[in-house]
């Protein structure tokens, strides 16, 4: 599908056929496309937790996401959570790949940059899992695939339902799977002259 396709056609699908299953290739492919997404440092800090076959966990999740149907009833959800600490945990692992000088430039000035700023480390994550978050999207969109991120749920029962590390935090879930029931249609994009600044406000 046609990256500007995939960008249009994107809706929040609510409705989706519990039947249908996502197999392991597919879900693989769509986390391969996730971890395309850049972060800051490229110190990768988001942490996507995949809840498919588990159904006893799902009827948890549903309950604690006000018993909004698609998310037991989606073939997958996916928990966009992050490592606050991502920035300190052996950050010269993130350019591996990098000439050595170049290695040891970054990966120091990525402890300096975000140690001991509790603020600016929960910004980044959110940055991140915003970032990934989108990228899921559209990929699964590519794949054939309807989607819909979630804020609604309570954020402390889903992170006890996960096991949800210390110094980690959720920013959202999404549900993808195969629609049964189209979005209703868009309600209405504002005008690029409110939302587009040149230059200055």
């Amino acid at each position: 599908m046609d990256t500007f396709d995939a960008i249009y056609q994107r809706r929040s699908v609510k409705a989706y056929d519990p039947q249908h299953e996502m197999s392991d290739a597919e879900v693989t492919k769509l986390m391969e496309a996730a971890v395309q997404s850049p972060t800051s440092f490229n110190m990768q800090n988001w942490r996507f937790v995949l809840i498919k076959e588990n159904k006893e966990l799902r009827a948890k999740l549903r309950e604690a996401s006000y018993n909004q149907a698609q998310v037991e009833e989606a073939s997958l959800v996916i928990i966009l959570a992050a490592d606050l600490n991502a920035h300190a945990d052996n950050p010269a692992r993130y350019w591996k790949d990098a000439p050595e000088e170049t290695s040891k430039m970054m990966s120091g000035m990525l402890a300096g940059f975000y140690e001991g700023k509790d603020q600016l480390q929960r910004d980044e994550a959110q940055r991140s899992c915003a970032i990934a978050g989108q990228t899921i999207m559209l990929a699964a969109k590519a794949m054939g695939y309807d989607t819909c991120p979630m804020i609604g749920f309570d954020i402390e029962k889903v992170g006890q339902l996960i096991n949800l590390p210390e110094n980690h935090l959720i920013s959202f879930m999404i549900t993808v799977g195969k629609q049964v029931k189209a979005a209703w249609p868009k309600p209405g994009q504002l005008e690029l002259s409110e939302v587009v600044i040149r230059d200055q406000f």
